[in-house]
C-alpha cells in the first residue's frame, strides 16, 4: 500500500494534523508527518516532493496557515495529489489559508478541504488510494455504511420524541 505524507507549515498545526493522522491510523493506511515550510526550508519541502513517489508515497497532505503557501509549493514539485488544509490561525481566521490553498495557478491543482479539516483530508487521501486498493475501498464503504446506520438511528429516536 503506498504511503500518505502529512506535512505542515509550523508544528503550531500539530492539534489540527493529529486529526487527520488519527483517520489514516483508523484506517491502516502508511504514513509520514514532516514540518516544512514553503518559506523557511523551500529547498527541503523541494526535495521532499521531488522525491515523495519514489519514496512510496501515492497523496500528500498539506497543512499551513496565513499565506498557506505549502501545499502550492509542494504541488509544483510532485506529481502525487496533493490535499491542502488551510489552518485557521490568523487575524482572519482562516480565510486567507483557505484563499491561498485554493487559488493555484492551472496546472498546478491542490485539492482543498475546510478551514482546520484535517479528517477530511485524511479521507480523501484515503480515497485516492482506494482507487487501486479494494480493501481499503471496503473499509471506506463499511465506514459510510456505519455512519449512515448512526443517522438512521438518531432519526429514529428524535422522530419518536417529537411525535405527535
Amino acid at each position: 500500500m503506498k504511503k500518505v505524507a502529512v506535512v505542515m507549515g509550523s508544528d503550531s498545526d500539530l492539534p489540527v494534523v493529529e486529526k487527520a493522522v488519527e483517520t489514516l491510523k483508523e484506517y491502516g493506511v502508511p504514513f509520514e508527518v514532516h514540518v516544512y515550510s514553503a518559506h523557511r526550508t523551500p529547498v527541503q519541502a523541494k526535495e521532499f516532493a521531488s522525491n515523495a513517489r519514489e519514496n512510496g508515497f501515492g497523496a500528500i497532505i498539506a497543512a499551513a496557515g496565513k499565506a498557506a503557501h505549502l501545499a502550492g509549493a509542494i504541488a509544483a514539485n510532485t506529481t502525487l495529489p496533493v490535499i491542502g488544509i488551510p489552518i485557521k490561525s490568523s487575524a482572519l481566521d482562516g480565510l486567507d489559508a483557505l484563499l491561498s490553498t485554493v487559488q493555484m495557478p492551472p496546472g498546478i491543482p491542490v485539492a482543498a478541504v475546510a478551514i482546520d479539516g484535517a479528517a477530511n483530508a485524511a479521507l480523501l487521501a484515503i480515497e485516492i488510494l482506494a482507487v487501486s486498493d479494494a480493501d481499503l475501498a471496503g473499509r471506506l464503504f463499511e465506514a459510510r455504511k456505519a455512519n449512515e446506520e448512526a443517522v438512521l438511528k438518531k432519526d429514529k429516536q428524535i422522530f419518536e420524541k417529537y411525535r405527535a
